[in-house]
């Protein structure tokens, strides 16, 4: 079946013919008695589940309404297109994903009153069976409870010794755009991939925090690493391991789940190697990073005859891990998707050129530029909006028996915060589908907040390096935009310029070559 709708899923014709399907569909089951309003229980709509299988195979209707949940992760921007028809039908509802129930809500109001308004009750995490099989309830991405709060204070802590937010981190910043700036020119105008260097660039910054340090982007050490650790984020996303979350006894048959544990068990590796390292040559009056100031930590609490203490070996490990993948793919991803858009929309990018021409020059942008650069700024975001990187955000889950806009929701429940229902919610932006900057303008063309900008989710769970994508986004786009012109490969039209999303845990931009024709 997977198999089936991956094909159908592979045609934009078909995705906007299932668009239409599911929309009728949904109207359907909720005027049918085959969605179930739960009255037992007061729950959420939702399709009736079979046993074991759930709504997977229930009918045509309801496999279509399971498909609209895990089609968004993979293709937002073209089911965000019926998502608002969607929303007008219900902005919380129950969908069984093989034995796992699942509430989704969907929506700025309905997620802001959940994560931000009732933060403690929506605000544990939900492992995944192949998060759960690599993170064990360590880490800061993936755990609950004391360890949690334990590794996230930590984390959060640390992030900002080591400059998240401060000048030290926009001091690295902008030495890492100097080495993104010589690759760039080393093509001389001509068209290539900007992936890899660009996830190098933005890596380096979390390496430099975690580890003390920068690397080459030819260290095959580190090269290394930042591939594996996109490979597993692409993996992780991918259909054949979302069925194994559902049924974990599919393992052995799942060839995408023999990789990811290869390259994960080679990333473990990796990580114990730089951790011994630094352990040789540590010195607790003068940490160099975060690895550093947990060996420390960790040190210390023994000397003292703490047993009992979260800070241990295999909390580092996980720890380091789910900071420097979700350092490096995110905001680097944003940034292609911001060059993507430039080179597709030439005069948004004639905007912010003359803009930054007008207010900073040729000197490097700072960070206090950003307040001077409203137009600029507003691109950045509206570049995140539609970039739309974490459509489905990660999944949380209920702390206790929950009774939210009426319906009951127990204990343990999976919840499903719709990041991409928020970021494009018609009630709360002029033009959800198009890449509009003047939605973040007032009349005035000063930068606008607007509360319905969630790309690092809320509450709780917020990204915990919120900050410092901020710092980086502003910095390495706007040194970028000072520095060259964006444009499409010789013998491809603007209009030709791809926009369809590429099938992953995160959402990227399909792969693709843009020019970089250097200004100065």
């Amino acid at each position: 079946v997977m198999g089936i709708l991956d094909l159908v899923l592979q045609s934009s014709s078909s995705v906007s013919l299932l668009g239409t399907l599911v929309v009728l569909l949904l109207v359907y089951l909720l005027s049918s008695s085959s969605f179930s309003s739960q009255e037992d229980r007061k729950g959420p709509p939702g399709p009736k589940p079979l046993p074991f299988i759930g709504n997977l195979l229930e009918g045509e209707a309801a496999c279509c309404f399971c498909l609209l949940v895990t089609s968004l992760m993979f293709y937002g921007s073209r089911v965000s297109l019926i998502l608002s028809n969607v929303m007008t039908l219900c902005c919380l509802f129950t969908v069984y994903l093989g034995p796992q129930k699942v509430v989704v809500l969907a929506g700025y109001k309905t997620v802001k009153e959940a994560l931000v308004n009732r933060a403690d009750e929506f605000g544990e995490r939900h492992a995944m069976q192949i998060t759960h099989d690599y993170n064990l309830g360590h880490g800061v991405l993936w755990s609950n409870g004391d360890s949690w709060k334990e590794m996230r204070r930590f984390a959060l802590t640390n992030l900002r010794d080591f400059g998240m937010g401060k000048r030290a981190s926009e001091d690295k910043i902008i030495e890492e755009c100097e080495h993104l700036i010589e690759v760039f020119k080393k093509y001389k105008g001509k068209s290539f991939d900007f992936t890899k260097p660009m996830n190098c660039a933005v890596s380096n910054i979390i390496c430099s925090i975690i580890y003390g340090s920068r690397f080459e982007y030819d260290d095959p050490e580190f090269t290394s690493l930042v591939a594996r650790t996109n490979k597993n984020i692409q993996l992780v996303g991918s259909p054949s391991i979302q069925w194994y979350n559902l049924f974990p006894w599919l393992g052995k048959w799942i060839p995408n789940k023999q990789e990811m544990h290869s390259l994960i068990v080679a990333n473990k590796k990796q990580n114990l190697r730089l951790f011994s390292r630094l352990k040789e040559t540590l010195n607790p009056q003068m940490c160099r990073g975060f690895v550093d100031s947990f060996l420390v930590k960790k040190q210390n609490l023994e000397e003292s005859g703490n047993t009992n203490s979260h800070f241990h070996n295999e909390n580092l490990l996980v720890t380091v891990l789910n900071l420097f993948a979700a350092g490096t793919d995110t905001t680097a991803t944003t940034l292609r998707w911001g060059l993507l858009f430039m080179a597709k929309y030439p005069k948004i990018q004639d905007q912010v050129q003359e803009e930054v021409s007008r207010v900073i020059g040729s000197r490097q942008a700072q960070v206090e530029d950003r307040k001077n650069l409203p137009y600029t700024d507003a691109v950045i975001h509206e570049t995140q909006r539609m970039g739309n990187i974490v459509p489905m955000s990660l999944p949380h889950q209920t702390s206790q028996d929950v009774t939210f806009q009426g319906h009951f929701i127990e204990k343990g429940t999976t919840v499903i915060p719709l990041l991409t229902s928020v970021l494009s919610d018609e009630s709360e932006w002029e033009e959800p589908h198009s890449f509009h900057p003047a939605h973040f303008l007032d009349k005035d063309g000063k930068f606008l907040k607007r509360d319905a900008f969630m790309p690092f989710s809320a509450g709780r769970r917020a990204c915990l390096g919120e900050s410092l994508a901020k710092m980086e986004l502003f910095i390495f786009f706007t040194t970028l935009m000072q520095q060259f012109r964006f444009t499409a490969p010789p013998g491809v039209s603007e209009e030709e310029l791809d926009l369809t999303p590429c099938v992953s845990f995160t959402r990227s931009p399909s792969p693709h070559k843009l020019c970089a024709v250097a200004c100065m």
